[in-house]
């Protein structure tokens, strides 16, 4: 009796270690699953990825007058993806012929709201549009080609993507997705058993693995909530979750967070995520634009997106596709009339223009430090902010198109290290600053160390038009007449070696004028005019003229013995090319939040910050440079009538070569070296102008126009005909009362209606024609 009491105790000891264990085991559990349940809702209704910030290119207005010819505009249409269609029903569609174009714009966010699709007849005569009117026939004051998306500023995860509601989503996709990946999704409750039985007997078939039962909702949660480890703890886990998920949300809510999810690709060190990006990426095309063989591809790429990647396995890639364009034929989605003229289609990838769409280019690099002075950078890279630029996508192609050829030439025709030369460009507008384009090495679309920003180097002579504004500004002591002397002499001063400044030709010229001085970058001749007006004052010019770096006064600062970057000088003389307004350079012209709500605007903030009349004055020097001077190279290949403006430099050792120079509407640097600073033999003519000309004839430029203040007269010899207007070459400008004696005014000559078309449509037969920059809202 004692015994069996003594049995029945134990086995309810252990009946009740048993039980606790269960009740100890399903607490843990239920602790667990309302941790994840937890992870799974907070994710999910919270901020679900880090969204980069998507940078966007400047739009393209199209108006009655505008500069443009049919190859242009051909080549506007080609980077934002647009396809030719002989009716062009439908946006993202046109028709183009010799002399007139339809085309279907699509609508886009603005910052005065929705601009909304319109098809436009575009008419083109004398390389301009003569005509832009709607379908109806009615004339259009303007119309605008949509900004390219050109890239993003990534988290630290480096996911690029851009987010789409489902309704925007080509039916056709979702019909593939399900029909490849998970056949049941609108069945199953976030697990498919059927599914699970079904991967195993195919892989026990094979012998290995050739297909998985995750559904599409187990497929998210590995993605949004779990490592990549294959552990049993880590695939119970994801089965959890997925249940928890279903539970929660619905069969849309999931769908479209898979889409906005789906990894799809490698660009660098740029992961493609989710269905809208890599139709950009790979087809340079909206969404909901692509054609049935192309939404295939993309359903088809999901389940191995390296793998299938079209532009490394484009045949691996056809084969693909074509298998999920019959399945979807067999579930109904497709008429089977249709099949084997869809398999027999091309990719149609899009091919890149330039590395213009590259987040490692050096106007990117611009863009990122100009909107991280005004947003915390966390912000930048997870908010999903549209940064609209100022960048030019064809303008950036040509830079760095014309960078690329020019050292390959140049390196052949010195007999320099082929691939050892770099360069560097600033592009900008004259009138507000805004930058066009940069290019800051030769690889121009591969990131690196970027030269336009960052290479700080001695600029030669480029400073010399400071040291002439110094002195011009004082008009009643000097003009561009005023005669200065250019035989050698020797600076002293206590503790300082002597300085003999000599010129680039190793000769005197004695006495000269002031205007063949800056023509001729007579060295001898500014160095005694800087000292003679003083270094501080030179220095208080440049510092005017947007030079922010700290300057010595050492008289080599005449010579452009100062260390400077290529941005900085563009920024100098784009206060001298709009006589006198220093407008701050500018990437950036708003930023959207990701609904494409204005958060900021960056206007034009310009002020006069030099002495028009001597910057006048300036600039006709500069002209003369041109005309005449060290850079007289470009009147064999640009018409009179542009009226360029320029100044080449050169450096100690030929190291570095430079040229600035600039038409009415745009501005740009060249710089040209080797970074290890050893001589490259190649002077600011015989080097960097070569890259600016190569440059510039692709730009339909317009003649420089100075604005001539009030107090400017011009005069000529009293010997000249009286009635006959002023011309460049027999007049000069003065401020009035500082003329020479004897001389006679006269009124500037205007061109003739001949010159003015001339000036216009010289470009038309240059192949890569660009379209003319127009600052009109």
């Amino acid at each position: 009796m004692a015994r069996s009491k003594k049995r029945r105790g134990r086995r309810i000891t252990w009946r009740s270690a048993v039980v606790l264990l269960g009740l100890a085991t399903l607490g843990a559990g239920a602790v667990w699953v309302v941790r994840l349940d937890i992870t799974v809702r907070h994710q999910f209704e919270g901020a679900r990825w880090s969204l980069p910030a998507h940078v966007y290119s400047r739009p393209r207005q199209l108006h009655e007058g505008l500069p443009l010819n049919s190859a242009v505009l051909e080549r506007e249409l080609e980077v934002r993806g647009y396809r030719k269609d002989a009716s062009a029903r439908s946006p993202g569609t046109f028709r183009l012929g010799k002399s007139q174009a339809t085309v279907y714009l699509r609508g886009f966010d603005g910052l005065q709201g929705r601009v909304l699709p319109i098809r436009a007849q575009v008419v083109f005569a004398h390389g301009r549009i003569s005509a832009l009117t709607a379908d109806n026939g009615q004339q259009l004051d303007g119309a605008l080609l949509e900004p390219v998306r050109l890239g993003s500023i990534l988290p630290l995860r480096h996911e690029d993507r851009a987010p789409v509601a489902l309704h925007q989503v080509p039916g056709l996709l979702l019909q593939g997705l399900l029909v490849m990946e998970d056949r049941r999704f609108m069945d199953h409750h976030g697990i498919d058993p059927l599914g699970v039985i079904r991967a195993l007997l195919q892989n026990l078939r094979s012998g290995r693995v050739v297909a998985g039962g995750s559904t599409l909702t187990q497929q998210l949660v590995k993605n949004l909530y779990l490592e990549p480890s294959r552990t049993l703890r880590r695939k119970a886990t994801e089965a959890v979750m997925a249940l928890l998920l279903e539970w929660h949300y619905g069969k849309s809510e999931i769908l479209e967070a898979y889409i906005n999810e789906v990894f799809l690709g490698q660009s660098g060190n740029r992961a493609i995520h989710g269905f809208a990006l890599a139709s950009e990426h790979y087809f340079g095309r909206p969404l909901d634009e692509l054609p049935a063989p192309a939404l295939a591809l993309l359903a088809g790429m999901v389940k191995a997106p390296s793998a299938y990647d079209p532009r490394r396995h484009p045949q691996r890639a056809r084969q693909r596709r074509n298998l999920v364009l019959a399945e979807l034929v067999r579930a109904g989605q497709i008429d089977p009339a249709r099949l084997k003229s869809l398999q027999a289609s091309p990719l149609g990838l899009a091919s890149t223009l330039g590395g213009t769409r590259t987040s490692g280019s050096a106007f990117f690099d611009y863009v990122r430090r100009q909107v991280q002075r005004h947003f915390d950078p966390a912000i930048v890279q997870t908010q999903g902010l549209r940064i609209h630029s100022t960048l030019d996508p064809l303008i950036q192609h040509a830079a760095q198109g014309a960078l690329k050829d020019t050292l390959a030439d140049l390196e052949s025709t010195h007999k320099l290290p082929a691939g050892k030369m770099q360069g560097a460009i600033v592009v900008l507008q004259v009138d507000n600053g805004e930058v066009l384009a940069v290019v800051g090495g030769r690889q121009g679309s591969r990131g690196g160390f970027n030269r336009a920003l960052d290479a700080r180097r001695p600029v030669g002579s480029l400073l010399k038009p400071a040291v002439y504004l110094a002195a011009l500004s004082r008009p009643h002591r000097y003009h561009l007449q005023s005669i200065l002397d250019d035989s050698p002499f020797e600076w002293r001063a206590n503790g300082a070696k002597p300085w003999r400044p000599r010129n680039y030709d190793r000769k005197d010229h004695g006495q000269v004028e002031l205007i063949d001085a800056l023509a001729q970058s007579y060295n001898v001749a500014t160095a005694r005019l800087g000292l003679t007006v003083g270094l501080e004052q030179v220095i208080k010019v440049l510092q005017s003229a947007g030079i922010v770096r700290p300057l010595l006064a050492f008289p080599s600062i005449t010579l452009g013995a100062v260390d400077l970057a290529p941005v900085e000088i563009a920024q100098m003389y784009q206060s001298l090319a709009s006589g006198g307004h220093r407008a701050p350079l500018r990437t950036i012209r708003w930023i959207a939040d990701s609904d494409d709500r204005p958060l900021a605007r960056y206007p034009l903030r310009s002020q006069l910050a030099l002495d028009p009349s001597g910057v006048f004055l300036v600039n006709r020097a500069l002209q003369e440079v041109v005309r005449s001077g060290t850079a007289r190279a470009l009147t064999r290949e640009f018409p009179k009538s542009l009226a360029l403006a320029g100044k080449t430099g050169t450096t100690d050792g030929y190291r570095d070569s430079w040229f600035v120079g600039y038409a009415g509407n745009i501005l740009a640097v060249v710089w040209l070296g080797l970074d290890n600073n050893e001589p490259t033999g190649l002077t600011g003519a015989s080097g960097a102008l070569k890259v600016w000309a190569r440059l510039m004839r692709q730009l339909p430029l317009r003649p420089v126009q100075l604005y001539q203040p009030r107090n400017i007269t011009w005069v000529r010899s009293a010997s000249s005909l009286i009635d006959a207007p002023c011309t460049v070459g027999d007049a000069m400008p003065f401020v009035i009362g500082t003329q020479p004696a004897g001389m006679r005014s006269c009124s500037p000559s205007q061109a003739s209606a001949k010159e003015k078309t001339k000036s216009s449509s010289w470009w038309q037969g240059v192949p890569a024609m660009l379209p003319d920059l127009d600052s009109r809202p």
